[in-house]
């Protein structure tokens, strides 16, 4: 007779943890991304940037003096400062409530949409190279290049509004393009580094172009004596899409079609993911058979050319009166802040374009109303920048988990 079966040789069966639910996960994956931390990077460089507000306000100083026999007027006149400062930024960017029509008080959003065109193309084009692992630092070159490329069809070429446009726009694409893919074809072909090689070209486009400003033979303005070309005509200005009350031009939409068209490129063509599995690992995409040098020089055609559409937005849609070696107006390094915030993600590129657009075009109005430092616009921009480039730093002030390692 067979020995009967004890709890000690089958233990109970230890009860099984329960799943996480989907909204834990959903949260998990929030808290955990880099979306998050973009987010909160902004927010602490606005935080930040208050303070600095706070530190260059008058008032704020003067109560100072007395801060331990009447800490009220301190805090009330910081309050007054930084609160006064970020409504001045409201007003000159999205909406001015002090406006006496809503057609004049919805001029500040059309501006920042004015503003955002250009930093929306050319942090796209930036974003593009960062997804296959190279660093264009380039933008400055590349749009001064397609600027004056766009310009001279702009102002030298006699044809219809339609279709001389549209020829100024390609000209400055293929300019922008065909310097981005020099890059591209150094690091191909000799291995140079991409970071070394941009900042050399920005400086050979600068002085090419104001070497042909310099040259009535070349693009200078017949009879003047400055840097600068004969204004563009008529039928190569991009249109002005509410009327001429707004500065906002077509350049905009062409931004808009820019976002569609490379988050088409990048999440749903072959080519996009042979230049995602180059930036992942080159290595590995070499093995895998996909050439890699190609790809090089094909994203950096892209890239210049993205770039090189925000030249053209410039002198075709923003400044009209001529080219100058100053059109790029900074938005050539603008762009990779624009892109690093974005997470080179076209949709997260429109969103950081449209805060840094917000950021210039309120920031003149901080500066005219409240009499604050246009730089500290500038400071709260590179604040962005430096809080993106450490998550560890984000994730300690915040108490966020740790990013999962793929």
């Amino acid at each position: 007779m067979s020995n009967p079966v004890t709890s000690q040789d089958h233990p109970p069966a230890e009860p099984e943890a329960p799943e996480p639910g989907r909204m834990h996960g959903v949260l998990h994956k929030i808290t955990t991304g880099g979306t998050l931390v973009a987010v909160l990077s902004v927010l602490l460089a606005v935080f930040f940037g208050s303070l600095l507000i706070a530190l260059t306000d008058e008032r704020v100083r003067e109560t100072a003096g007395y801060l331990f026999s009447r800490p009220g007027d301190f805090f009330q006149a910081t309050w007054d400062a930084v609160w006064g400062a970020y409504t001045a930024l409201f007003r000159g960017s999205i909406y001015n409530t002090r406006a006496e029509s809503f057609e004049t008080a919805i001029r500040p959003l059309t501006d920042t949409f004015k503003f955002a065109g250009p930093l929306i193309a050319a942090g796209l084009g930036v974003g593009v190279a960062f997804r296959a692992g190279l660093f264009n630092i380039g933008g400055r070159g590349q749009m001064l290049l397609a600027g004056a490329a766009a310009g001279w069809v702009g102002y030298q070429v006699e044809l219809p509004w339609p279709l001389h446009l549209t020829l100024a726009i390609a000209a400055g694409m293929l300019a922008g393009a065909l310097w981005g893919g020099l890059v591209g074809l150094l690091k191909a072909r000799t291995g140079a580094h991409e970071v070394i090689v941009t900042i050399m070209l920005n400086y050979v486009a600068f002085y090419l172009v104001f070497f042909a400003l310099s040259r009535q033979s070349l693009l200078q303005a017949p009879g003047s004596a400055n840097a600068k070309s004969s204004p563009m005509r008529e039928s190569a200005t991009m249109p002005k899409l509410l009327g001429e009350t707004y500065n906002l031009h077509l350049g905009f939409l062409l931004a808009l079609v820019a976002v569609l068209v490379v988050w088409w490129l990048l999440n749903r063509s072959s080519l996009g993911f042979r230049i995602r599995a180059v930036g992942e690992n080159p290595s590995a995409a070499r093995g895998a058979g996909i050439d890699v040098g190609r790809i090089y020089v094909t994203v950096m055609l892209i890239s210049g050319a993205l770039i090189g559409l925000a030249g053209t937005n410039q002198v075709l849609g923003t400044v009209t009166s001529g080219i100058t070696v100053d059109l790029d107006a900074g938005i050539g390094f603008d762009a990779i802040t624009v892109a690093l915030l974005g997470r080179s993600r076209p949709l997260g590129i429109l969103g950081a374009g449209l805060l840094f657009g917000a950021f210039k075009a309120g920031g003149f109005a901080m500066q005219a109303s409240q009499d604050i430092p246009v730089d500290i616009v500038l400071v709260v921009q590179s604040l962005i920048v430096l809080f993106i480039a450490a998550p560890p730093l984000i994730r300690a002030v915040f108490r966020l988990p740790a990013k999962e390692a793929k």
